[in-house]
């Protein structure tokens, strides 16, 4: 009988190995849970919800919204607990995470294909049959050393730094000028200028802001190279004005002078619908980034499709070690999925694990393997895996619609959200067709 292994019972193990059982394959699911804890880690149970309950929104026409609805057409074990165990919360999806947890576990274990290993993995399992590896972001030193003797050592990353990415459709360009630094006309970088008294409010309020709490395994030191923002502005706040807020060569075409501060937004992807604020890494809360961020001129009204973070992760440099279904490009029999694979958040997690699940049933059974296409949410999110557009660092990214291929130009902007969506819906059909031929 066909069968694979999974490492990691977190959401995209979970996911990989009920996907997997759907065709019909053997799964060994292997969870070091109770023997070992990671420091996040607290329930006995799978599928454990370490920081938020919250799988975000539910709305169909969000782009998460839409990867759940891709999820539920491929019968997702997450969706289906979180159905069971939701509470309360708007427009969002949430969940009570010990129901949740416990929900998962018992289908995983009520599956007469799946057998539940509780035992840390050290060595890879023998045999030729596939392995998925979905050990997270805090995975083991056994884990990490098994890979990294797959992989060359600067493709595993060990610290996330990320900051926050707008939309462009959000930004507004009556204060918002291009250029590079020190050259004429306009450049590659978007360029927020302002006056000392707008750079004191922005201080004052990135000052008095709200931060993350730092969790017990957390390193409470920075690297100097991405030092937190507030962290910077609490140094003095000519720290910013001769870092990332330096305003040298970049004087305003509209007034011809330099500005007292400047912040710089930097393309995000090949489209330009996305943008990343230069230097900007942070640990303020999520809502505090919305409070902060808005008081500079011309992000008013912005959309942040990803918000900043820093924060100890394990995660590969996708682009370059990964294939397109996934697999390490050392070893095919190996799958990565979820966060440890270089996606962002709950839902992506367990939607990166379901579809390596997929193929590596595929690949068990000796049947051709798939890539979803482009304009669909699994499409959008995994392709975010396979192409860097150019940058020097890969970074994690949430779902967004600024990973998916841009409308045509004679789309007005107003009708965009529903071309993707319709688009997206029409291509998930296709791809249903060609699961099941």
């Amino acid at each position: 009988m066909a069968s694979i292994d999974v490492i990691g019972g977190g959401l995209a193990g979970c996911e990989a190995a009920w996907r997997a059982a759907s065709h019909g394959v053997q799964v060994r699911l292997w969870e070091m849970k109770p023997e070992q804890f990671s420091p996040a880690h607290k329930l006995p149970t799978l599928a454990e919800l370490v920081c938020s309950n919250s799988l975000r929104s539910n709305k169909p026409d969000s782009a998460v919204g839409l990867l759940k609805e891709e999820m539920r057409g491929l019968n997702s074990i997450v969706m289906a607990a979180a159905a069971v165990t939701a509470v309360p919360a708007g427009g969002a999806l949430a969940v009570d995470r010990e129901l949740f947890s416990r929900e998962v576990t018992r289908l995983i274990e009520s599956n007469p294909l799946i057998s539940l290993i509780q035992a840390e993995v050290a060595a890879w399992p023998e045999g030729e049959a596939p392995v998925v590896v979905a050990a997270g972001p805090l995975a083991t030193e056994s884990m990490v050393t098994l890979l990294g003797q797959k992989i060359s050592s600067p493709n595993l990353h060990f610290y996330d730094a990320l900051a926050p990415i707008v939309t462009r459709d959000s930004l507004d360009f009556s204060k918002i000028y291009s250029a590079n630094r020190y050259e004429d006309g306009e450049g590659d970088y978007l360029n927020c200028p302002m006056n000392k008294e707008e750079f004191q409010l922005f201080l004052q309020k990135l000052l008095e802001a709200d931060e993350v709490v730092r969790r017990d395994f957390e390193d409470q030191r920075f690297f100097e190279g991405c030092l937190p923002i507030e962290v910077m502005a609490r140094r003095g706040p000519r720290t910013l004005t001769f870092g990332p807020m330096k305003p040298v060569g970049l004087d305003n075409p509209a007034t011809g002078r330099r500005p007292y501060a400047v912040v710089q937004l930097r393309r995000e992807n090949q489209a330009g619908t996305l943008w990343n604020l230069v230097g900007f890494q942070t640990r303020l809360t999520r809502p505090a980034q919305t409070e902060v961020f808005r008081a500079i001129p011309g992000l008013e009204k912005a959309e942040f499709a990803r918000f900043g973070a820093i924060h100890r992760n394990t995660y590969l440099d996708a682009p370059q070690v990964l294939d397109e279904y996934q697999r390490l490009n050392s070893d095919a029999r190996i799958f990565v999925a979820g966060q440890i694979s270089g996606v962002e958040g709950y839902v992506e997690s367990a939607a990166q694990g379901l579809w390596a699940g997929e193929n590596a049933a595929r690949s068990a059974l000796g049947h051709p393997l798939l890539v979803p296409p482009p304009g669909t949410a699994f499409g959008a999110m995994l392709g975010h895996l396979r192409h860097n557009s150019g940058r020097k660092y890969f970074a994690p990214s949430n779902i967004n619609f600024g990973l998916f291929p841009p409308p045509p130009p004679e789309i007005h902007k107003s009708a965009r959200s529903a071309w993707l969506l319709e688009t997206a819906r029409r291509q998930f059909s296709d791809l249903m067709r060609s699961i099941n031929d």
